[in-house]
């Protein structure tokens, strides 16, 4: 059924594919692209797995065993390490090359090259950015360590293995659709893959749009609308933690914010990129044994962000979400520890203001002297357009991003980059001792080689322990430095030292018996580092932590029902303030019935609910209402945050920004929240009526996994779950979790549960294509397979394929 719907649907969006998403005037060489024996038809499987069971490679020193289980997850049994990562390359690019090549083309700016003109914008602000000049630098210290360095080539080669097997008929469909052909793959590209994922997860920062604020509504008001925290939150680290080290001094200069202004910005990463993690001690479970649970909520794209391995070798047996593109398993177990990671909302992204000495830009000010600039000259080819040149210049701080020919309002504005995602790193040394650790001590050992994206990691142990640490390369800032656009002329705005990474913050074995987060502040006022990020999370990690200090005799099921949980704290805090404002005695039919259904509701966003629609497009129509003063402004802004507006209602309700710049009159909050039920009542009943169909909250917000070129027949749309982006299960439209996995552990070993919005195969023509999804939005979990050998059976192993030494 699949298959029929594969193809069917293809034929319907072929001819409009190339014209409408890419505008490109020219679609594939129809010949080969229809041909029944090299085309697209070749892409239609009957099979979940399309693999011989036997193949050969001079490359490898011993044979390699990997068994694939009902899910398609593939067990690689390898008897070194070179084996083990050729393997996973081999494997991984079998399920998901396109998408591999295409996040590497993305990452590098060079899209254009397979879309066209199109993207030109793009690739140049991916180049801006210095991703490749990142992945180089990291590339160049990984060369330093044989062991990984081993690694990275063996993961490499696994991939051109397959890479150089596949003729026209086998590419996947994208390529196909595209006409283009899979290029080598390399050791930069392991390395660009993994920036790729800093700068979804590091770069957000509000440097810019913070100078820009300050100076339109200067600093007592600046303050007010952006605080950097407030009585209520509640910390990845709990409050009280002591902090037992000697801290590095960091002195207050006495500098001046330069009066840069801009008016566009470079585009952010989404601001909803997060994801919870919990663990609950023994003490705190039915059974006596520890459990951890982790979900990272990101975009949910087809083919999946993550593809599910187990890796075992001398020294080695672990199992979880590995990113295709790079080795290792990212989120997982083995077995003797488990863990799972979320983003860290600390700031590693500071802007420069450069002065150049002439218009040659060969030398810029820094202190008394004139420093040597560096100018890369980045070629881009574009099809079936002329190629284009772009001239970017760095600075010691990094790529000046804004400048004369990008963003730069003339000569106006130059400005530099400096991101820990810039500087040569050893993440990959990270990952590889994780997955091998087998206790506490190694586990935070392996934190040493660190750089980023900050990630908030959960730990489990089969002996017991359960810990959180918040690691990354963290400068150690001197209060409100970077904050704001910094002198790029003056040293002192130089970050002085790098926070070692046995201070950053940590807590191990919590007398409350949990630890948690969520993307909230990190650490409360007692942590003897500043702190700072402009968008942290204050409702998921509450509504968790307040669920764990409930909860007694932990099971699974209690992991996996928190996991899914749709309780929406925000509107808890809200919406009584909002129904108590509303004028009841001037209600028509229809809104008097609005206002039951949401005096009734319980704060559940559950799927086929109305309640949760209603309360979400009154609420956004009332939010931008209040902050309609940041609307039309010259310069790039961003808005309030959600927290604190809901603050200011509750605790200033008099707030001069309670009031519609359009109108003569002053209104109040209790205008605005009038106004805004009215007009949202409206927008609810236009969307019922263009839809034919009532906006139950899973129709309405319409949660979809789509596929990476946007492809509708390869995509899914109104899945029918419920949640939003505040809330635990952080199922929004284009946004959610992308893996679940809930572990328990003890001496006995590992037993573990996963579940993600995909499938293992990246071919919308295979028949497992999306067909976890389903089971995703129900919230039921697959128990997940370890097995200990290459000789241990199971009836869930449905295929088993060796690859020997040629002989």
């Amino acid at each position: 059924m699949k298959l029929f719907r594969f193809i069917f649907a293809l034929g319907l969006t072929l001819t409009f594919f190339f014209y409408f998403n890419f505008n490109q005037g020219k679609i594939p060489a129809l010949g080969s692209f229809l041909s029944p024996f090299t085309g697209f038809w070749q892409n239609g499987e009957a099979e979940g797995l399309n693999i011989p069971p036997t193949l050969e490679s001079d490359q490898l020193s011993a044979p390699v065993i990997i068994k694939f289980d009902d899910q398609f997850i593939p067990h690689i049994f390898a008897e070194n390490n070179y084996d083990l990562y050729f393997a996973q390359g081999y494997v991984t690019a079998y399920h998901r090359l396109w998408q591999m090549e295409f996040q590497v083309l993305a990452a590098a700016g060079r899209t254009a090259e397979v879309v066209g003109e199109s993207q030109l914008r793009f690739d140049r602000i991916q180049r801006r950015k210095g991703l490749v000049y990142g992945a180089k630098r990291s590339l160049e210290v990984a060369q330093k360590d044989p062991e990984i360095m081993q690694m990275i080539q063996a993961y490499s080669d696994g991939i051109n293995f397959w890479i150089n097997q596949l003729d026209y008929a086998d590419y996947p469909i994208e390529y196909k659709l595209l006409d283009y052909a899979p290029e080598q793959w390399s050791n930069l590209k392991v390395m660009l893959l993994l920036k790729n994922m800093a700068d979804m997860l590091s770069r957000g920062e509000n440097d810019l749009e913070n100078t820009n604020a300050l100076k339109v509504f200067g600093l007592e008001d600046f303050n007010k609308l952006f605080p950097e925290s407030f009585d209520e939150i509640d910390p990845v680290i709990p409050v009280g933690t002591q902090w037992n080290f000697d801290v590095k001094t960091i002195e207050q200069p006495d500098v001046d914010f330069p009066q840069i202004f801009t008016k566009e910005i470079i585009e952010k990463p989404d601001p909803r990129n997060g994801s919870n993690n919990f663990v609950v001690s023994a003490d705190r479970t039915a059974n006596g044994k520890v459990l951890l649970a982790n979900e990272p909520d990101l975009s949910l794209n087809l083919p999946s962000i993550w593809y599910v391995v187990q890796l075992n070798a001398p020294g080695i047996n672990t199992m979880g979400a590995s990113l295709p593109g790079a080795p290792n398993v990212v989120i997982g177990f083995n077995d003797s520890i488990a863990w799972g990671l979320t983003n860290a909302k600390r700031d590693v992204v500071d802007w420069y203001h450069i002065k150049f000495r002439n218009e040659k830009r060969e030398e810029y000010q820094y202190d008394d002297k004139w420093l040597k600039t560096e100018k890369i000259i980045e070629r881009f080819e574009i099809r079936d357009a002329e190629n284009f040149s772009d001239t970017i210049v760095y600075t010691h701080y990094g790529p000046v991003a804004y400048d004369r020919n990008f963003l730069g309002d003339s000569n106006k504005v130059n400005l530099a980059m400096k991101w820990t995602a810039h500087e040569g790193s050893k993440d990959l040394k990270t990952l590889y001792e994780v997955n091998r650790a087998e206790n506490y001590d190694a586990f935070i050992e392996a934190f040493k080689y660190y750089t980023g994206p900050p990630q908030n990691f959960a730990f489990a142990s089969a002996h017991g322990d359960i810990a959180l640490t918040i690691q990354g390369k963290f400068p150690a800032k001197w209060q409100g430095q970077g904050k704001f656009l910094l002198d790029g002329r003056d040293s002192r705005n130089e970050w002085a030292d790098i926070i070692p990474y046995d201070q950053n913050a940590t807590i191990k074995n919590p007398e409350r018996g949990f630890v948690s987060s969520a993307n909230q502040h990190p650490v409360d006022s007692t942590y003897p580092y500043y702190v700072y990020d402009y968008n942290y999370e204050f409702y998921r990690n509450r509504r968790i932590n307040d669920r764990l200090n409930l909860l007694n005799r932990v099971t699974v099921k209690d992991m996996i029902r928190l996991q899914n949980d749709n309780y929406n704290y925000r509107a808890s805090e809200s919406l009584p303030l909002m129904l108590a404002s509303l004028d009841t005695a001037s209600f028509t039919d229809e809104k008097r019935k609005a206002f039951h259904l949401l005096k009734q509701w319980d704060y559940f966003a559950e799927a086929e609910w109305i309640a949760p629609t209603i309360y979400q497009v009154w609420w956004d129509e009332l939010y931008d209402l209040i902050w309609d003063e940041f609307d039309n402004q010259p310069l790039a802004l961003s808005k309030p945050h959600v927290f604190n507006t809901i603050h200011l209602m509750s605790n200033d309700s008099l707030n001069k920004y309670f009031d519609i710049q359009s109108t003569p009159i002053n209104e109040t909050i209790v205008d605005l929240i009038n106004t805004s039920f009215d007009s949202s009542l409206e927008k609810l009943e236009n969307w019922k009526s263009k839809n034919e169909s009532e906006y139950v909250w899973y129709k309405y917000k319409n949660t979809r996994i789509k596929h990476l070129l946007g492809l509708d027949p390869f995509s899914f749309e109104q899945v029918k779950i419920g949640g939003y982006k505040n809330i635990v299960n952080a199922a929004s439209g284009r946004h959610g979790p992308s893996w679940r996995m809930v572990v328990e552990l003890d001496q006995a070993g590992p037993k573990a549960w996963g579940v993600y919005p995909g499938s293992q195969t990246g071919n919308p023509g295979n028949p497992s294509y999306g067909d976890m999804i389903e089971n995703w939005a129900d919230g039921n979990y697959s128990p997940l397979l370890f097995l200990n050998s290459s000789s241990e059976n199971s009836e869930r192993v449905i295929f088993t394929q060796t690859i020997q030494k040629e002989n």
